[in-house]
């Protein structure tokens, strides 16, 4: 994608994004994304750039994050013809599974991923709404790990630079679509 169409995606994005203060916890300022599924037209550009970002790669797997990386993750699967992992808080899938706990930058939390849902060595795109300090898509990584397959990259469509997450991911190949400093 050119630079100047790449300028006007962010700034709509930018635009139709929504600041709730105060949540999850007071002292939060909570980059709502929920508003760019309502343009059907920028939620498609959004997965096309995302796509793109992702071109000379192989990917056999997405895994999206709960929540909103499902539905970021599960438009990028369909974008380009492979399987859809979701990472879920503890708790929430019903097979057996393996867990993670992992840092958030209010509190601690657990996520899963079911033990049968990726093979050894494939190849997974982690996929994400917003990184923020890393915590969620490091123990994300950290299940695919466990299950023996490769982490081939991150995507995100919102980055909290000032809260350093991509130090977290050192190593890990990410794309966002938008940093806010």
């Amino acid at each position: 994608m050119n630079v100047q169409k790449e300028s006007e995606l962010s700034k709509k994005i930018e635009s139709a994004v929504r600041d709730v203060a105060d949540f999850p916890v007071k002292g939060i300022i909570f980059k709502d994304v929920t508003p760019l599924f309502q343009d059907i037209l920028l939620f498609n550009e959004i997965i096309e750039v995302l796509a793109e970002s992702c071109k000379g790669k192989k990917i056999d797997k997405i895994v999206g994050i709960e929540a909103r990386g499902f539905i970021f993750g599960t438009a990028l699967a369909v974008k380009m013809g492979v399987g859809f992992v979701p990472v879920r808080k503890k708790g929430k899938l019903p097979a057996k599974t393996v867990v993670e706990e992992y840092k958030l930058e209010y509190g601690t939390a657990a996520v899963e991923m079911h033990e049968d849902a990726l093979k050894e060595g494939e190849n997974v795109l982690i996929v994400d709404d917003l990184l923020a300090t890393g915590g969620s898509a490091t123990a994300a990584i950290k299940l695919v790990k466990q299950l023996k397959a490769n982490v081939a990259g991150a995507v995100f469509v919102i980055e909290l630079g000032f809260l350093n997450g991509r130090k977290a991911l050192e190593g890990i190949d990410c794309f966002s679509l938008i940093t806010y400093q």
